[in-house]
């Protein structure tokens, strides 16, 4: 694989660490326990989809465009990484938020991803949950091309075969890392949404014939579903980087979706037990929607015997934290 083939912007703090997590491997009893801070890439706080906007902003400033448009929840942290961007590159920054947890207090509606989205200047328009986003883009975009500007379109979550690069190259750079500290990973996992960042690291370490496993804890969608959708991507992103579709297999492709709770958005138990735990045993912060959704399903999987004791197996934390301020009901605090 040469990504350098393929054009990319340079603005993402790379490599990220990759840290062992002593504490929570002795609290749960192993495995041993590692972390990819990919909340450390930058972007007004960071997270997974800054990778992605590599890519996803050099092929728009290759086509011309001074207009992004682009969709997610009320919390999106995509969103919010997007807005930064474009403002960094001087582009105009169109934000389509979805309501799709139904929370009107004034800490969701106001705080976390979406003040920042308004410090970083992007216009923002508010959908009921069930809008068809991907059509409402399109109108944003023909009407701003009626008005002369040149729009482009950044599917929800950064997720097509451009943006889930950022993640082949994730999966490059973490077996770097491993190799340097001679660690043999044996699982990665990971929360998964709109796609890209699993169905990259899928590629990326099918390709590089690395034998680790990766599963996805779905935050939205049913386990089928979640893999089919995955599955696809990563096979358009093989072909789009001029590799065969076959690279990748449907066995590879594994999605939990035991954990999602009562929807996308929507607190867990577990959920905030993960949080607490990551938060009180080694200082780093997840979010609700994603990394604590994700991190829940791991916990229980080590509570349920899924992992050998010695096995090393790395959370993937995508980042989010800015979307805790959104959320201070859930963890007691009420205003």
């Amino acid at each position: 694989m040469h990504l350098s083939r393929l054009p990319r912007l340079h603005f993402a703090h790379l490599p990220t660490p990759l840290e062992p997590l002593p504490r929570l491997s002795e609290v749960l009893g192993g495995p041993n326990l590692w972390i990819k801070r990919d909340d450390c890439t930058g972007l007004a706080t960071g997270g997974n989809k800054t990778r992605k906007l590599e890519f996803l902003m050099a092929d728009a400033t290759q086509k011309g465009a001074d207009s992004i448009i682009t969709q997610g929840a009320t919390q999106s942290n995509h969103a919010r990484q997007t807005a930064a961007i474009a403002a960094k590159l001087g582009f105009n920054c169109h934000l389509l938020l979805e309501d799709r947890t139904g929370y009107a207090d004034d800490a969701y509606q106001r705080n976390g991803n979406v003040l920042l989205d308004y410090l970083h200047g992007a216009t923002i328009s508010r959908y009921p949950a069930g809008t068809d986003m991907n059509a409402a883009m399109k109108e944003l975009a023909q009407q701003l091309a009626n008005e002369g500007q040149a729009p482009y379109i950044i599917p929800g979550g950064g997720s097509n075969e451009i943006g889930a690069l950022g993640y082949v190259n994730a999966a490059m750079e973490m077996t770097a890392q491993a190799n340097d500290q001679s660690l043999v990973i044996d699982h990665i996992v990971q929360a998964t949404g709109s796609g890209g960042t699993q169905a990259g690291m899928v590629l990326g370490m099918a390709a590089l014939q690395s034998g680790i496993s990766i599963t996805g804890m779905s935050v939205r969608a049913p386990r089928q579903q979640q893999e089919e959708s995955v599955f696809n991507l990563a096979q358009r992103t093989a072909r789009h980087m001029g590799l065969a579709a076959e690279t990748v297999s449907r066995d590879q492709v594994v999605a939990n979706a035991d954990y999602v709770g009562e929807g996308y958005g929507l607190p867990t138990s577990l959920m905030i037990e993960a949080v607490q735990m990551m938060a009180q045993h080694e200082g780093i912060l997840l979010d609700p929607v994603y990394t604590g959704k994700g991190f829940s399903g791991l916990i229980d999987l080590i509570r349920k015997g899924r992992f050998a004791k010695d096995d090393n197996v790395v959370f993937m934390h995508t980042g989010g934290i800015a979307s805790l301020s959104g959320y201070p009901g859930i963890f007691g605090l009420q205003s």
